[in-house]
């Protein structure tokens, strides 16, 4: 499969999955979650994949980082302090230089949000766009 051409996949690929701790500081005025927390859960969530599948301190042995070029959120039930989420991440497209990630925040079988969010790599010294990694890409294909 050429990694030239886009390939999107409808499984949820490289899944991974955390719980979500809510903190009082994460509570606004209504009593809920403050949806700007949503996008840090999606960094956790993301750096959970990270530390599974490409550390980065393996990363930055190579003088490359994951960045972020787009966020998506849905807000579909809200969060309060009592809640007890998970968050789940799986890849959804991965091209020769981007990559997709969906997410999904549930509390049992309540979805509370549903988002996407895309990146590529960067080399740090040249300060630049890299391709995808072989390492994510051998995964994706798999």
């Amino acid at each position: 499969m050429s990694m030239d051409n886009v390939i999107v996949k409808e499984e949820r690929k490289l899944e991974v999955e955390i719980d979500i701790h809510i903190k009082g500081y994460e509570i606004d005025v209504m009593g809920i979650v403050s949806n700007i927390n949503y996008l840090k859960y999606f960094e956790d969530i993301r750096t959970e994949f990270l530390e599974r599948y490409y550390p980065f301190d393996e990363m930055m042995k190579i003088g490359i980082s994951p960045i972020l070029m787009h966020s998506d959120v849905d807000y579909k039930v809200p969060l309060t302090i009592f809640d007890k989420p998970k968050g789940y991440s799986w890849v959804t497209r991965m091209d020769r230089m981007r990559w997709e990630f969906n997410f999904e925040i549930k509390t049992g079988d309540t979805i509370n949000a549903t988002g996407v969010q895309s990146g590529t790599f960067y080399n740090m010294e040249r300060k630049r766009p890299v391709p995808i990694p072989e390492r994510l890409k051998k995964l994706w294909i798999e």
